[in-house]
């Protein structure tokens, strides 16, 4: 699964298991019940599991799953019948099941018959979100059994489950689709099963449907029958866990296409977007082909469908053979969709196929590991578009899913990447920066210090051995430095241990390596290390501690927040006396390295492979800022990237003072890379968002005329087209919707001409994409353009154009307009629901709507669980984004009280506990550096 996009930009044939005919796999009409017959009472019964967590002794082994849904009633009936394994003696049957009605259970033995002449009693337990099925025969332990349920509920309101989404013809005709997403814990709200990622079976499913739509699931359909309704019968699935099935019921259109290997790949999409599917086709057939070429495995269903869902909380989902996406995530109108929105479909459509073997081959064995799926995911982005779409230069956006992952590591309400999570909440909690971000950049780490190629051997181990099964951190590391035969490994022989290790470990820097205890350090403790650098004559002293932003050396706590935290760092470094990446391994708090005398400056962190934060003691960061000024590409892009990075975290941690951060960025005058040139932009930029915030009119002024005069060249060498590279595209969109928001009287005169061609044409004319967000914000100023644009937001068939619209609607300086917006957002018939957190976000960022967001927050706190789920990243995203600005002492007690009055959901958030380090955060960054930002300042305009 990726989140959604906000505000900004992120050879083995296998057989079908269970494919062949057999008893327990054919179609079992409903079981009759004699007329009349009594059920045994539920008066003396009691639910039998307390846990949260299902028994291991009864294991799911094919589902044949009937659902017929009504898109007229909203509503739907089905039945489940279960092959069962039962391994222990029992007389319950313990299952989930979420707001479904039951209306009958029964029990067959593996002949089909009922092992009871009454219908079964059916007890519930809606706090652990399971039912209880009690036989009053005793179900023998090594035998098999059949377990039929029949039930019924209505489409979901909302984003889980089995669920109601909706579209607008041009012709202002509704139309009505039924969709399904399950992870991580809704499969239970569409039918009873076994609902934890452990319990992999395989899956028959039939969907009954009116004829003037289509249904899909993850497999082909193979028999289609037709009694009035239709009733599609889809081939039963390859062994995957419940999160991973899906069904859609609609009336879309398809563009379809087949792999080098045979794989039939179609884009489906509302039949007036249709004309959007193309690229999405083009990039998955790319995609496919990689990935089976990369992890040598052949992708194991016959087809891969893609489909564009109206209402979708997050950015797609990676249903096994029908992955799911938000419109953003998968359409591409060339006439309206920028280059950023080209490269997100890319890297979303990549994210999800990977899945198609990161997480549906082979699944973690719980929710505490979801980085294994979802790090892998996201570093498997980059990888695929790399190497299928080179001119998009994805590299240059790894090192901003670093600094994500390193900002909110350096808080101390992080979490380790494999951390314990047991309710449906902390589940949702789990997809979050360090799962995705975090485990991206480890990932990332481990690749370069492995090689490529045994990284890459190490994973297709790793997917060979663990096809269709679960799998946890352990496993990975053993696949990756096993040194045994292909054959001892596959066979499950342990090919590796600490004992062993001298033998099997990859010799590195003379030392041989436990791959185990390394990566321990990375996936078990939270945090980021911090590697203190001072330069003794020949060699380099090292020292490592736990960055922090939120604990300042100088503080009582600090000691504390330190104690017990060690990483295995596997450093990189390069000096001026040679050409080589130089490596060490560091396991200890402190050490040395030779480097000689010769060299005048050393880089660590080569191109920021590694994940830590360099700090240059006793003079360092002035070498460096010289070092940029004299002759800057002496360094890498990155290199010059991750040091204007590292400063500036090492000024809001207290070791540098801000002066030297500014300092270090003057070289940017000569920086010619869009990269570095946007990293130090993009701090000018967050401080005076900050501040514009404050009641500081003086320094807003001159930091926004600091900015205009210092990048005046660049913004002055800017088309207002879409010519160009696509890091020249990106630069351009970036630099003058920046000029535009600071009033800069060039940008903005060009800015209200283009606005004004646009209406004049009716809409007609298009404009610039890269550009196009920045005129729209310019021309929504006024009272015409603005309704002008909401107009055209309410008839767009582009989501790219509407996403552009809606943060431009959102930038008026009107507060009435912007109540508007929200409410708008919080009906979700103009606005969509799905887009509400961003709406909000986007409110959140103007200053005029700083303080009109939070307190819709607050109001409808409630409302906004109701309809995104209390652990999604919609609400996290939605109470980090709106406070993620404050940044004085009465704003932290306001957001104090305010989770004090949700206190019951407030403490099972661990979001909560972000937002209140980051306001702090901000708090004491403004006490510590705004007159130093001041003083600063005065020296420059003078």
């Amino acid at each position: 699964m990726v989140s959604a996009r906000l505000l900004v930009l992120f050879l083995f044939s296998v057989s079908l298991v269970g494919s062949q005919p057999t008893q327990s796999s054919q179609r079992v009409s409903n079981p009759p019940h004699p007329a009349g017959e009594p059920s045994v009472g539920t008066d003396n019964l009691s639910f039998p599991w307390s846990r949260l967590r299902l028994p291991k002794y009864i294991i799911p082994l094919h589902y044949h799953l009937l659902l017929h849904p009504n898109l007229t009633s909203l509503s739907f009936t089905g039945s489940v019948q279960i092959q069962i394994d039962v391994q222990n003696n029992t007389n319950w049957v313990v299952l989930h099941s979420k707001g479904l009605q039951i209306s009958k259970a029964t029990i067959l033995d593996q002949n089909l018959t009922h092992l009871s002449e009454q219908v079964l009693p059916v007890l519930h337990n809606p706090s652990h979100e399971q039912i209880g099925i009690f036989s009053p025969r005793v179900l023998s332990s090594g035998q098999k059994y059949f377990l039929y349920i029949e039930f019924g509920a209505d489409l979901v309101e909302g984003f889980y489950g089995f669920y109601k989404s909706t579209y607008r013809t041009s012709a202002g005709e509704t139309r009505t689709l039924a969709s399904t997403h399950f992870e991580p814990t809704s499969a239970r709200m569409a039918f009873p099963c076994f609902d934890e990622p452990s319990f992999k079976a395989n899956f028959t499913v039939w969907i009954r449907r009116s004829p003037e739509y289509i249904s899909l699931s993850n497999m082909p359909v193979v028999i289609e029958v037709n009694d009035g309704l239709l009733e599609d019968q889809f081939a039963p699935s390859v062994k995957m866990s419940t999160y991973l099935l899906a069904f859609v019921i609609c009336d879309f259109k398809s563009v379809t296409g087949t792999t080098s290997s045979g794989v039939q790949v179609s884009i489906y999409a509302a039949p007036e977007k249709w004309q959007q599917t193309h690229y999405a086709l083009e990039v998955a057939i790319k995609m496919l082909d990689f990935y089976e070429e990369y992890f040598n495995i052949r992708y194991p269903l016959p087809k891969q469908d893609l489909i564009a869902i109206p209402d979708f909380q997050s950015g797609a989902m990676e249903n096994w053979g029908l992955t799911t996406y938000r419109e953003t995530s998968l359409l591409y109108d060339p006439l309206t969709s920028s280059v950023s929105d080209k490269l997100w479909v890319t890297m979303v459509i990549g994210h999800e196929l990977a899945h198609q073997w990161f997480g549906n081959l082979v699944t973690m064995e719980w929710w505490n590991d979801i980085w294994l799926n979802e790090g892998f995911a996201r570093y498997m982005e980059y990888i695929s578009v790399e190497a299928t779409y080179p001119d998009l230069k994805v590299e240059e956006y790894l090192l901003h899913t670093c600094f994500a992952a390193v900002g909110h590591d350096s808080l101390n309400s992080s979490r380790p990447i494999s951390s314990p999570a047991e309710n449906p909440t902390q589940i949702k909690e789990m997809f979050d920066t360090v799962s995705y971000d975090k485990g991206a950049c480890v990932l990332h780490m481990l690749r370069h210090f492995l090689t490529d190629d045994v990284f890459q051997r190490g994973i297709v181990r790793y997917l060979r051995k663990y096809s269709y099964k679960n799998a946890h951190n352990q496993d990975l590391w053993d696949s990756l430095s096993n040194t045994c035969s292909e054959e001892d490994f596959m066979s499950g022989k342990h090919c590796y241990s600490s004992s062993q290790a001298t033998k099997n470990a990859y010799l590195f820097a003379g030392e041989h390596l436990n791959l185990t205890a390394m990566m321990n350090t990375w996936t078990l403790q939270k945090g980021i290390p911090l590697v203190t650098v001072t330069r003794k004559g020949p060699r380099l002293l090292l020292r490592q501690d736990r960055f922090l932003r939120t604990v300042l050396p100088s503080d009582p706590l600090w000691s504390t927040v330190q104690q017990g935290f060690l990483w295995h760092i596997p450093l990189t470094y390069k000096t001026d006396a040679s050409s080589t990446i130089h490596r060490h391994l560091m396991t200890s708090p402190t050490d040395s390295i030779h480097i000689g005398e010769e060299a005048n400056w050393v880089k660590l962190n080569s191109d920021m492979t590694g994940y830590y934060v360099v700090h240059y003691e006793d003079g360092g960061w002035e070498l460096m800022t010289k070092l940029l000024r004299e002759n800057h590409t002496a360094l890498s892009y990155q290199d010059r990237t991750h040091l204007i990075h590292n400063a500036f975290q090492l000024v809001t941690a207290g070791h540098l003072p801000l002066n030297k951060a500014l300092d270090l960025i003057g070289y940017l005058l000569l920086e010619t890379h869009t990269v570095p040139l946007l990293q130090g932009l993009g701090y000018l930029e967050a401080f005076y968002h900050l501040i514009e915030k404050r009641d500081e009119v003086d320094l807003t002024h001159n930091l926004g005329a600091y900015i205009l005069r210092f990048f005046r060249a660049v913004i002055d060498q800017q088309t207002w087209s879409d010519s160009g590279t696509v890091s020249e595209r990106r630069l351009r969109t970036e630099v003058l919707s920046l000029a535009c928001h600071l009033d800069d009287p060039p940008c903005v005169k060009r800015a209200h001409q283009h606005f004004s061609d646009w209406l004049q044409s009716n809409g007609t004319l298009n404009l610039p994409t890269d550009v196009a967000e920045t005129v729209y914000s310019v021309g929504a100023q006024d009272d015409h353009g603005w309704a002008s644009l909401l107009h055209t937001y309410k008839i767009s068939l582009s989501e790219a154009q509407k996403h552009k619209i809606l943060f431009a609607l959102t930038s008026s300086k009107d507060t009435n307009k912007l109540e508007g917006l929200l409410e708008l957002g919080l009906e979700g018939k103009v606005i969509r629901s799905q887009d509400l957190s961003t709406l909000i976000l986007m409110v959140a960022r103007n200053p005029r709507g700083h303080y009109l967001a939070w307190n819709f927050v607050k109001k409808n706190w409630d409302t906004l669980v109701q309809k995104f789920q209390l652990g999604s990243f919609c609400i996290r995203n939605i109470i980090i984004g709106t406070t993620s600005r404050f940044s004085s002492p009465e704003e932290l007690t306001d957001v104090q009280l305010f989770f004090e009055s949700v206190k019951e959901q407030a403490s099972q958030l661990r979001a909560t506990q972000i937002v209140l380090d980051n306001v702090q955060k901000n708090v004491r960054w403004i006490q510590r550096n705004l007159e130093t930002l001041r003083k600063w300042l005065n020296e420059q305009m003078q």
